[in-house]
């Protein structure tokens, strides 16, 4: 009589029963936060280390945990005690360390028998909690984040530059001076630099290169925080803004070239009353 041996299959990353018990759906919470400016991973090394660009790890026995240059933290299947420890553990590493800090949170759902979508309202499903599938959904959470506080640093600007345009077209003159209109200028340029250089909206990331089959799951997480259209959003304002701030310190430098030149007409008339002066006197004796 012929024996049917039954054949165990192992458990992948977050699966802690065996995949017949995960039905009809495994849910997992992904916890994206920023941090800081900056993290330093440079030497960070760990044994259990799934990706270095960026710094990937297990955590615990079901947990996952990736950590961007750009100060953001992506935290997937951690307990709220597990999350604070690696935190605490990086943080000696962050630049920058922010008192408020920009938080997003989004469920990740197995389901074998649904395509990857990402449905009104959420959550995010997917065929596997593989390594790869988690860092293409830590990359987008990482990139939101950083995107929500150049988005806010940004409106601050606006806020402040606001009433430098308001007052130039009521009453026709700059307020305030060369200092604070340079100061508008340094914001503007700080935040450019985040959203292209340093968090870099529009690269995808490392995983694609050994799974482009995952491209569609990407470019869906892509349309779902529209990251794109944000990142381009927030250009075209700190164009603006830089433009703003570019008009008003030419406008303050003008002012100050007339006050120059005026300052020069006044001493040039004192110095010609004082030399009429001396002669007139001289001449009396």
């Amino acid at each position: 009589m012929l024996k049917l041996r039954k054949v165990t299959v192992p458990p992948t990353p977050f699966m802690s029963a065996p995949i017949e018990a995960l039905s009809p759906e495994t849910r997992v919470t992904a916890r994206a936060l920023l941090i800081g400016d900056r993290i330093d991973i440079a030497g960070l090394e760990r044994s259990d280390v799934l990706s270095t660009n960026p710094l990937a790890f297990r955590v615990g026995a079901n947990g996952f945990a990736a950590l961007f240059r750009y100060g953001a933290v992506v935290l997937v299947g951690l307990t709220p005690l597990e999350e604070d420890d690696v935190i605490r553990s990086v943080r000696h590493r962050v630049q920058g360390e922010f008192v408020r800090r920009e938080e997003e949170t989004e469920v990740i759902a197995l389901s074998t028998d649904k395509d990857e979508q990402i449905p009104p309202g959420g959550p995010i499903y997917v065929r596997s909690l593989d390594p790869e599938r988690l860092l293409l959904v830590a990359d987008a959470l990482a990139k939101s984040v950083a995107l929500a506080r150049d988005e806010h640093e940004v409106a601050a600007v606006f806020e402040v530059i606001e009433p430098f345009a308001r007052e130039l077209a009521e009453k026709g003159r700059t307020p305030g001076g060369r200092r604070a209109m340079l100061k508008l200028i340094g914001n503007a340029l700080l935040v450019q630099q985040r959203v292209s250089g340093r968090v870099a909206v529009g690269e995808k990331p490392d995983a694609l290169w050994d799974r482009p089959d995952l491209e569609r799951l990407y470019a869906r997480l892509e349309d779902e925080y529209e990251l794109k259209e944000r990142a381009d959003a927030l250009n075209r304002k700190l164009a603006v803004i830089a433009d703003t701030a570019k008009a008003l310190t030419d406008l303050i430098d003008t002012e100050r070239s007339i006050r120059l030149e005026l300052i020069i007409v006044l001493l040039i008339v004192f110095e010609i009353v004082i030399t009429f002066y001396q002669m007139f006197t001289g001449g009396g004796h």
